[in-house]
């Protein structure tokens, strides 16, 4: 016997009234948009620039928390150093709930494996409150770049091991450890170009100075649409259903590999837990409400709300697949 699957909005909206039940025994006052909590502005600590897909999605959020709680929520941009710099003020702030922080697989996960004298735990300094979203990443090429295909590339790669180059936004970057998830797989030995922001980098690919980078679609739809930037695969098992023309990785050639960069919204650790749940309920609504599900969507990205608990699984899994990537030598160690 087969029963009908759950709709997308009633898993949400099921999502949204149970996640105070994370804390129990919390105080009716944290379960309540129009409670206690918050009384005066919230700061969303995102660790990109604006204008980013995810800095379009914290917006977002933003933007619906605001008008649920009666109260400023801020995004406060902090680019650099895969998200370190972001971080360092994020671990200074008062645990108290009116700090947030966009973290991703890079600040939870791969950091903590690549810096022997990193300058936080995110263990010990952060409390999760949900996974958010995650994207699809797909490889691109500048237009004029000989390469035209995901096996000319692999070619090119095999016949002259560091010939091919590839761009990211850093050492330990998703845009770097997709691309060396892809390169471990498919057995290629390719040279990583690091660049500070991503214009500079968009416009090395795009005018063939390194040969390819991987990123959403919603990134470089731009460059696409005006001729700049063509893609040659999307990193995940089905195609995207805004561009199907676009082959998976695997029916272009390449290995069954899946390039899902995530992120998670947190708070600072020692933040009471009714506060903790009041986050959670509100987070809770806004990820469940049309406005922020139709601007992810229409960034690229996929709503992903979830349990605290499945965001340390998350981080768990992503530092057992990084691992095997520092340990070959293919992501340095600081």
């Amino acid at each position: 016997m087969t029963c009908a699957a759950p709709t997308r909005r009633s898993v949400l909206a099921a999502l949204a009234s149970t996640l105070t039940t994370t804390l129990p025994g919390a105080p009716a006052w944290a379960t309540s948009a129009s409670g206690i909590f918050p009384t005066r502005p919230v700061r969303l600590v995102v660790p990109y620039s604006v204008g980013i897909g995810p800095d379009v999605v914290a917006r977002s959020v933003a933007e619906h928390l605001s008008q649920q709680w009666g109260q400023t929520v801020w995004v406060d941009n902090k680019p650099g150093a895969s998200g370190i710099v972001a971080f360092g003020d994020v671990r200074r702030s008062a645990a108290d709930g009116y700090t947030l922080f966009l973290a991703d697989s890079a600040t939870l996960a791969v950091n903590p494996l690549l810096h022997a004298h990193l300058p936080y735990d995110p263990l010990r300094d952060l409390e999760p409150l949900t996974l958010l979203f995650r994207a699809t990443f797909v490889l691109w090429v500048g237009a004029g770049n000989r390469l035209r295909s995901v096996l000319e590339l692999q070619d090119a790669a095999r016949r002259a091991p560091g010939s091919i180059s590839y761009a990211s936004l850093g050492n330990g970057h998703p845009s770097q450890v997709s691309v060396e998830s892809y390169a471990h797989a498919a057995g290629l030995d390719l040279l990583h170009v690091p660049f500070k922001d991503g214009g500079t980098l968009f416009s090395a690919v795009a005018s063939g100075e390194v040969d390819f980078t991987t990123f959403s679609i919603n990134t470089v739809a731009g460059l696409m649409a005006s001729g700049r930037m063509r893609p040659l695969a999307v990193a995940a098992r089905e195609r995207l259903r805004s561009h199907p023309l676009i082959p998976t990785l695997v029916e272009a050639g390449g290995p069954a590999v899946e390039m899902h960069p995530w992120a998670a919204l947190m708070a600072v650790a020692g933040t009471p837990a009714p506060v903790l749940a009041s986050l959670r309920l509100g987070i809770g609504q806004a990820l469940a409400s049309d406005a922020v599900l139709s601007r992810a969507e229409t960034a690229g990205f996929e709503i992903t709300p979830s349990t605290p608990q499945a965001v340390r699984e998350r981080v768990a899994a992503d530092t057992a697949m990084v691992g095997p990537l520092i340990a070959a030598g293919r992501i340095a160690r600081f």
